[in-house]
């Protein structure tokens, strides 16, 4: 029995053991994971981490009392159950929780095929030297770019987890996954006019990472841009977000969706379904069903089957992301987004991206006159209540269709509601983080500077 299976065997008694200490229904999580990095600066290493976890949480339901544990597995089975159960018959009724219905659950019998076609396990563990070596070796090609003057530090690191979830309506299942990383960042310039910036990149696979060299150069070549910032003329121009800042933009608006923020009314999207929310042709997809991305996953955090969803299609909002809680709340149906944090469950993506549009990042910016080009913001200046977005910014001027000279200490400012309905994509989608947008034109935002 391998260990996945041995949780499970463990998940599956405890269930049995919450039943009989009294609780009407219950789930078990077992989580698992296993983690090392090594961090380097100025060619020595800093830090050499590893950690290994196993947390078990179990939820009962007493009627609609319902309370949770989260434990390490050390802990004495029975006695977690028994103190689960009382804490339940203490706790007040909450009339939206409760375990999916078994109509709903995942079909197990389908589970191994499915979830090897997804390709989420590398067995490939690295030693403490080869995750050093990398590190050292994306550090250097970063210092190696002419005017780079410091390093601020590079890291490698590699991960593997584990989920297990054990229902009293008779669902058992496990998956686990595997993750690389790599990151660099470096700083140009002297004194107050130092600038820095960074790159990074993740996979499930080795094989799919980036080489460290190339990572440690473009963080230098990045930072090398950067020096010599000015500030421009406040007004209204059109702002290009670079795509690790049009990820952002996407995953507020999935924020501004989840199922928890318009069960609280507290999203300025609250009143919009069926409606136009972001200009025609955009389309945002959540695909749970990808092949080595690091949100796939072929059931959720209640045992319900997940697949790919259209959440905005040509504009127009097709769905809210829910779980089971939310979807009760709001009278609906749960659409396998439920994610487990804490204790219980909460409405979440998996693998969201927003689709390319069909011009490329440098015809986009050629049509621009006068505008911005975003790398970087700075604070948490958006309102979820009313959509109201400002934050610090810095990137590169526009001129003529043409980067002109880099930016900084600028603020940019606007309503979602109306950026989102101005939203052009181009055509350079990559999926590096759970949320993915390609690069993205934004009209008449208004920047403040000078």
């Amino acid at each position: 029995m391998n260990k996945l299976e041995t949780l499970e065997a463990d998940a599956a008694e405890l269930v049995k053991k919450a039943r009989n200490a009294g609780a009407d229904a219950c789930d078990v999580v077992v989580a698992k994971s296993a983690s090392h990095s090594v961090s380097v600066r100025d060619g020595h290493t800093e830090n050499s981490n590893r950690s290994e976890n196993d947390q078990i949480s179990i939820r009962v339901f007493c009627g609609k009392q319902v309370a949770s544990v989260t434990a390490n597995s050390k802990t004495d089975p029975d006695k977690l159950a028994e103190r689960a159960v009382a804490m339940a018959k203490v706790s007040p009724e909450d009339p939206y929780q409760g375990l999916a219905s078994k109509d709903d659950l995942y079909d197990t019998g389908k589970f191994d095929d499915i979830y090897n076609s997804l390709e989420l396990i590398d067995a490939t563990e690295p030693d403490t030297s080869r995750l050093e070596q990398n590190a050292l070796d994306c550090e250097a090609a970063g210092l190696s770019v002419a005017n780079v003057s410091k390093s601020m530090g590079a890291g490698a690191s590699w991960s593997r987890s584990g989920f297990v979830l054990a229902t009293s309506t008779g669902f058992i299942g496990s998956f686990e996954r595997s993750g690389f990383s790599i990151s660099a960042s470096m700083v140009a310039g002297e004194g107050t006019g130092m600038e820095r910036d960074y790159d990074f990149d993740s996979a499930i696979h080795q094989s799919d990472l980036k080489s460290p060299e190339e990572i440690g150069r473009s963080a230098g070549e990045k930072v090398v841009k950067r020096v010599g910032p000015r500030q421009v003329k406040s007004g209204a121009y059109p702002v290009v977000f670079d795509p690790r800042i049009s990820s952002g933009i996407v995953g507020t608006l999935m924020g501004a969706i989840n199922g928890s923020s318009i069960a609280r009314k507290t999203s300025f999207l609250r009143e919009c379904m069926n409606e136009q929310v972001t200009a025609k042709g955009v389309n945002v997809v959540d695909d749970p069903l990808m092949k080595r991305r690091m949100g796939s996953k072929i059931f959720d955090g209640e045992g319900i089957a997940t697949e790919k969803l259209q959440f905005v299609e040509d504009g127009v909002l097709q769905q809210w992301v829910l779980d089971g809680a939310t979807a009760r709340e709001l009278g609906l149906e749960s659409n396998g987004r439920a994610a487990r944090g804490g204790t219980g469950t909460h409405p979440s993506t998996t693998n969201c991206y927003l689709e390319n549009g069909t011009q490329s990042p440098e015809e986009i910016i050629a049509d621009i006159k006068e505008g911005l080009y975003l790398t970087e913001t700075i604070g948490h200046g958006i309102n979820m209540v009313t959509g109201d977005y400002s934050k610090g910014a810095a990137g590169y001027w526009i001129i003529d269709g043409e980067i002109a000279f880099p930016v900084a200490e600028i603020t940019v400012a606007g309503n979602l509601k109306e950026m989102f309905l101005n939203m052009t994509p181009a055509n350079d989608l990559e999926f590096r983080y759970g949320t993915n947008a390609p690069t993205l034109l934004i009209d008449g935002m208004t920047i403040g500077g000078n």
